[in-house]
């Protein structure tokens, strides 16, 4: 019988988002294809440096060790060609990644892949595929340079999200944009019983939220935390929206407008997801981060 991945929760992922490739990259860009190619291929047995979303993906897989039955699948979709991959195999191996799937379409667009392997996350460093996975109603995030250790071991992952535009819909945070605070608080106040529209990271919320639920509260090893520049005075309406759609999230912040970065570095993520790059460009430079494009 063949291996289903539809129970499962998977994450796809660009080799550019798990490894360090920053200077393989510069190599395609100033020196062409060929250079890269041949780069690549003579540095097969060097083992790549880790990237963003490494530590994120090394928690998330630890959780499978909880069951007989992997529940998290990780799957490597990437821009390079299979020849190349034999580089980010050798650094999979190196690292001890539970990663068994990938896929290599030598430079063409990987998003029409991301149904076919039932994928609840896809994370990247080319900011098209992320486009083009958004518009097709996955999630998806384009991962932003950071430094993360390798050696840092944990048995929980933690997990941050922003509010409008990510976890719910970008309507309230739209009539903020085109008519102000007062406008916006307003708007949440009259509308405080009626839930939010659901946002690109809803369904992935969700499915770590199934996932929390098959383990004691105390015992689960996923956290997640909703880190929103909402002030407290229009909580109620996110606090209600989770009920209504059975989501749990473990910890709230109402930023009030105050920067998220130390609120998010206290936290501990493993990632950070928000779709403002006034926050991200704080946040990347302690806490891996990723932003998340509105749907166009």
């Amino acid at each position: 019988m063949a291996y289903d991945l539809k129970d499962k929760l998977v994450i796809a992922l660009s080799s550019r988002a798990l490894f360090d490739l920053e200077k393989e990259n510069r190599i395609f860009d100033e020196e062409g294809l060929e250079a890269y190619y041949d780069y690549q291929l003579k540095n097969e047995e060097t083992p790549l440096e880790v990237g963003t979303a490494f530590r994120f993906v090394k928690n998330l897989l630890a959780i499978n060790k909880s069951f007989d039955d992997k529940l998290i699948e990780v799957i490597i979709l990437s821009r390079n060609n299979a020849a190349t991959g034999l580089r980010i195999g050798r650094s999979i191996e190196h690292y001890r990644l539970e990663i068994e799937r990938s896929g290599w379409t030598a430079g063409t667009p990987v998003a029409r892949y991301l149904d076919a392997f039932k994928v609840d996350l896809f994370l990247s460093a080319h900011p098209e595929d992320v486009q083009d996975a958004i518009n097709a109603d996955v999630a998806a995030a384009t991962i932003l340079p950071h430094k993360p250790r390798a050696d840092i071991e944990s048995d929980m992952v933690k997990i941050a999200f922003d509010g409008d535009a990510v976890i719910f819909g970008d309507e309230s945070e739209k009539i903020y944009q085109e008519k102000g605070l007062e406008a916006f608080l307003a708007h949440e106040r009259e509308n405080a019983k009626n839930p939010l529209s659901k946002g690109p990271f809803f369904k992935f919320l969700k499915v770590l939220s199934d996932i929390q639920d098959r383990f004691p509260m105390e015992k689960s090893p996923i956290r997640t935390a909703l880190v929103t520049a909402r002030s407290f005075s229009t909580h109620e309406r996110v606090l209600r929206t989770l009920d209504a759609w059975g989501v749990r999230v473990d910890e709230a912040f109402f930023q009030g407008g105050v920067q998220k970065y130390e609120v998010i570095k206290a936290f501990g993520a493993d990632i950070f997801f928000d779709d403002q790059d006034t926050h991200l460009n704080f946040t990347t430079k302690d806490t891996p981060s990723a932003k998340v494009p509105y749907r166009c």
